[in-house]
């Protein structure tokens, strides 16, 4: 599984970001940024707004039809974000899914490792790799809302070992939604976990996180990012701003179309932040 686009990010001391989707003005605007910018990306579908999206295979193939209907040229990886079950991603790897997370944080470790090491199983032989993760990312993220539960060192090393994941999501500090106040980042635990596997890390609620701290995540091994709420926000301000100028609007195209390009905006940031900008390379993928 050492192919993917996320391998090669590590190697590179590069990220590649993840950008979760609530629709399809979503994806048009990431693929966009994407190709504008010669980057790889990771399109990430969050387990519990599926059903709300359409099902796992009608979440691909829409994916898969607007790539080609955009002529984009750029690797584009299709993941499951938080799988809340092994059946739910098992059922990703089925539709076509380049990449599924189970999401096991909640259990004990060692439920935790023999359920991830089930997905695992069934995915690897599909060619298909498997996030882990660790400890309780904090906030709230599609009606979920938890504390941040620092992810113990031990626990992070058994599940890489004994469920032979591809990436695992250490929790280290950050959340998902707004932050309150400055977020706290495990720098030193990132930095032991580096000296002690050797599989990238994934550095999950990203959004407002600071430039500088987001770097030294990269430096210290983290070569995938997720990022949903800063998107979410520009989409939403700039709607709320082209609906407010004009009470007579209704042109549905007319009132997208801004919006669309708030999230294009959003994503060219997030890319030249990870550094993934003008890191095409052709990857083998399924």
């Amino acid at each position: 599984m050492e192919n993917h686009m996320i391998h090669y990010a590590k190697d590179q001391s590069f990220a590649v970001p993840q950008m979760n989707i609530n629709g399809l003005i979503w994806i048009e605007g990431v693929l966009s940024a994407a190709e504008k910018l010669n980057a790889p990306i990771i399109i990430g579908t969050t387990d519990k707004n599926i059903e709300y999206l359409g099902g796992y295979d009608f979440i691909y193939q829409t994916i898969k039809n607007k790539i080609k209907a955009m002529q984009i040229t750029v690797p584009v990886s299709i993941h499951l974000d938080h799988g809340l079950t092994v059946e739910n991603c098992k059922s990703a790897v089925d539709a076509g899914y380049d990449s599924v997370m189970f999401d096991g944080s909640k259990l004990s470790i060692e439920e935790n490792i023999k359920l991830t090491k089930e997905v695992v199983d069934y995915a690897h032989a599909k060619g298909v790799i498997v996030e882990g993760e660790v400890g309780a990312v904090g906030g709230e993220e599609d009606g979920l809302i938890g504390q941040v539960r620092y992810a113990d060192i031990d626990d992070c090393i058994a599940l890489v070992e004994q469920a032979n994941i591809d990436t695992l999501a250490p929790a280290l500090g950050s959340v998902h939604g707004k932050y309150q106040g400055e977020p706290n980042l495990g720098f030193e635990e990132m930095e032991i976990l580096g000296q002690k596997i050797d599989i990238p890390l994934v550095l999950h609620g990203a959004s407002g996180i600071s430039n500088s701290d987001l770097q030294r995540a990269i430096d210290l091994g983290h070569a995938k990012i997720n990022f949903n709420t800063e998107i979410n926000i520009s989409w939403s301000n700039q709607l709320r701003d082209t609906l407010n100028e004009s009470e007579e609007l209704f042109n549905p195209q007319k009132i997208l179309k801004p919006s669309i390009g708030a999230i294009e905006k959003t994503a060219e940031r997030i890319i030249n932040i990870c550094g993934a900008n003008q890191q095409n390379k052709v990857f083998t993928q399924r």
